[in-house]
């Protein structure tokens, strides 16, 4: 068996994340989403420390093609074979598709992750919380800010804060919320003990096995 083949056996439903922290994280390599389903190898974001355990992939995804991180991303995803950007993915029992979030001046996107009947969500920056997200299984979420958002210079869009995506999503019906780009904002506040009210900070390798979830 080659080695490619051998990378390419079924495994479970799994996804990693590679990095939970917003751009130059004191404590956090940069967010990031490993998606493994059967054969196909996924990754989403990430960057410098943050990049896929597995050395074959099908395709990188990214939610904005213009972030700080995607020169270095894309050195990685070519080392890797594949050309980083904001597309769909499909395979059998897998779908991929990126929707729209508002964030900044130009497009940027989140993915809404099908398989099965889970519903998973990979929003990592945005500024008012993605009606598309709402039902989902699962939803990866910002937390730049804690309190208050961070808005951008010009009203041209900015980061959510983690009490207002919390209160959001469990009002939407998101089932499980995961924060994976953690801000300043929100380190100190962990650091003082607060918690959210509805979800929890990810971590930096946290690895969830949707197949495994009831209902």
């Amino acid at each position: 068996m080659s080695v490619r083949d051998a990378g390419a056996r079924r495994r479970p439903f799994r996804l990693l994340l590679a990095g939970v922290g917003a751009m130059d994280s004191p404590r956090y390599a940069p967010a990031g989403l490993q998606v493994e389903h059967d054969r196909s190898r996924i990754m989403l974001d990430g960057g410098p420390g943050a990049a896929p355990a597995a050395s074959r992939l099908d395709a990188w995804l990214l939610t904005d093609e213009r972030a700080e991180l995607v020169r270095e991303i894309r050195e990685l995803a070519r080392s890797r074979g594949v050309e980083p950007r904001v597309a769909s993915y499909r395979a059998a029992g897998l779908e991929v598709r990126p929707l729209p979030v508002v964030h900044t001046s130009h497009p940027t996107y989140g993915y809404l992750i099908r398989a099965g009947r889970r519903r998973i969500v990979w929003a990592p920056e945005f500024l008012d919380f993605p009606a598309w997200a709402a039902g989902a299984d699962l939803m990866f979420a910002d937390a730049s800010g804690w309190e208050r958002p961070i808005r951008f210079a010009g009203g041209v869009g900015g980061h959510a804060a983690a009490l207002e995506v919390a209160a959001e999503a469990r009002r939407r019906g998101v089932r499980r919320l995961i924060f994976a780009h953690i801000g300043r904002p929100t380190i100190r506040a962990a650091d003082a003990g607060r918690r959210p009210p509805f979800g929890r900070l990810g971590r930096d390798g946290d690895a969830f096995y949707p197949r495994r979830w009831r209902g």
